[in-house]
């Protein structure tokens, strides 16, 4: 049995895009498969598997060597099992950058665009076979594509995922504006999570210049309700950077309908990482990056410290 999975602390496309491939794996290639993931979804995925009423996959800590793996949303060893490079991996499909460090037992079938969502990808990789997809199956890519592009609103968004999503929402009967804004509702409300668990819930691990940083973005269309908790996140920060082994987190709030981005500044550290990386002028415990909304494209390509 072939286990499909995404990256550390799943989003929508790394929830989703296990679901859709599995599948594909199934239905079209024949070939057994089970979606996985490695952590509990966040709300907006959550959200995503209630109305499209799909089973949540097995979360899983680890594979062995006797495991069957398909990466999806990832090719980066530090968001994915400890033992990936035990495991037989053999498809890789993504849209970030390549990162290396996997090693794999044979020769691999690797995928990986400039688009913005992995399950636009799949859909482009299923050709005439995308049409067999089930409702649910269409909703979960459709998901995907409007929460990775914060409905067409990311600078990553090309052409062609606005077209996909559009064609998926047509087949469906989804109104694109009204469906996004209960998708970000659903990513919006974080009440229920502890500021730990805030900083770690989309968040990766990458190192600058021999420092390493927990890069945290909470996506939402009500940025105040995370600002409200500000000086017990700056607080977290620390301790929640030794505990995952980096030197620090670097916090952005990115508000989806204004189009900006508050990045949290808790030290001399990030505020000279803000100055260096984005041009900003830094005065208190925070600041107003307008126009960055993501950290594939905006944040971590300019990182400097």
């Amino acid at each position: 049995m072939i286990k499909v999975f995404g990256h550390k602390s799943p989003d929508t496309d790394s929830t989703g895009s296990p679901i859709i491939w599995a599948w594909y794996l199934n239905e079209v290639r024949k070939t057994p498969a089970e979606a996985k993931l490695l952590g509990e979804p966040n709300t907006e995925a959550a959200f995503v598997l209630q109305r499209w009423r799909l089973e949540k996959p097995e979360i899983i800590e680890d594979v062995s060597e006797d495991d069957c793996c398909v990466v999806v949303d990832t090719n980066n060893p530090a968001e994915l099992p400890s033992s990936i490079n035990d495991a037989n991996v053999f498809e890789i499909i993504d849209h970030h950058k390549l990162t290396g460090g996997l090693e794999t037992k044979g020769p691999i079938d690797i995928t990986i665009r400039p688009l913005a969502c992995t399950a636009t990808i799949m859909y482009d990789m299923m050709g005439a076979d995308a049409a067999r997809m089930p409702d649910a199956i269409k909703g979960a890519m459709l998901s995907c594509i409007l929460s990775d592009t914060l409905e067409f609103r990311s600078p990553t968004t090309t052409p062609h995922d606005q077209h996909v999503a559009e064609t998926l929402a047509g087949e469906l009967g989804v109104s694109i504006p009204d469906y996004a804004s209960e998708l970000f509702a659903a990513k919006s409300d974080v009440s229920a999570f502890s500021d730990a668990e805030l900083l770690r819930m989309d968040s990766k691990e990458y190192e600058v210049g021999g420092t390493k940083f927990r890069v945290s973005v909470l996506e939402t269309t009500a940025p105040q309700m995370i600002l409200d908790r500000k000086d017990s996140l700056l607080d977290a920060m620390p301790a929640v950077a030794l505990e995952d082994g980096v030197d620090q987190v670097l916090l952005f709030i990115v508000d989806i309908l204004n189009e900006e981005a508050t990045m949290l500044i808790p030290n001399d550290l990030t505020k000279a990482v803000a100055e260096k990386s984005f041009g900003a002028s830094v005065s208190g415990d925070s600041v107003v990056l307008p126009g960055i909304m993501s950290r594939k494209k905006q944040i971590i390509p300019n990182l400097k410290v």
